[in-house]
C-alpha cells in the first residue's frame, strides 16, 4: 500500500482522488433521508425552482469529498479529522456530474502530546467535469507517523 504518513505530508504536498459519477437517484434517495428539500427530491419541482433542475444537498456533496478521500491515489494515515473551516459550495452538483478531489497541505507540526502523530491542515476542493469548484474547505487533520504502529487505513 502506498500511503502518505506525517512524515510524508510537508507543506506543498497535493493528493488527487478520481472520480464519482453523480446520479439522479443518488440525488433523491440522499435527500429523502438527510435533506427533503424540493429541489433535491423531485426533479419536477426542481425545474421550476431558482436551481431550474435537480440538485445535490451540501451534506450530501460533503459526503461524496469523503467517499473520494477514501479513494486517493495515495492512501493517507488518517486518525482523525479535527473540525472543517471556510466550507462553500460554488456550484451546484447536478445527475451526470462527474466530481474529484484535490487536495493540498498548508501546514504541517507535530503534536504536542503525542509523539506518534502529528497535524496537517489540508485545503480540499471537489471539482467537476468543467473544471468548476463545487465545494472547497480546509480541514486539519491528524496523521499518524510511520512507525507509530496505529492500524488506520482506510478498508476502501
Amino acid at each position: 500500500m502506498n500511503t502518505c504518513y506525517f512524515e510524508d505530508a510537508h507543506v506543498g504536498y497535493t493528493t488527487e482522488a478520481y472520480e464519482h459519477k453523480v446520479t439522479a437517484k443518488e440525488i433523491i434517495d440522499f435527500a429523502l433521508s438527510w435533506d427533503p428539500m424540493p429541489f433535491h427530491i423531485d426533479e419536477a419541482l426542481a425545474k421550476e425552482s431558482v436551481y431550474k433542475g435537480l440538485t445535490a444537498s451540501g451534506a450530501h456533496v460533503y459526503a461524496i469529498m469523503i467517499k473520494l478521500a477514501h479513494k486517493q491515489q495515495r492512501k493517507m494515515a488518517v486518525i482523525a479529522a479535527l473540525g472543517v473551516k471556510n466550507m462553500s459550495f460554488s456550484a451546484p452538483v447536478r445527475p451526470d456530474d462527474i466530481l474529484y478531489l484535490t487536495g493540498v497541505c498548508l501546514t504541517s507540526r507535530e503534536s504536542k502530546s503525542k509523539s506518534d502523530r502529528g497535524i496537517c491542515e489540508f485545503e480540499f476542493k471537489v471539482i467537476n467535469q468543467h473544471r468548476e469548484v463545487v465545494l472547497q474547505l480546509t480541514q486539519p487533520l491528524m496523521l499518524a507517523k510511520k512507525n507509530s504502529g496505529l492500524d488506520v487505513f482506510s478498508r476502501a
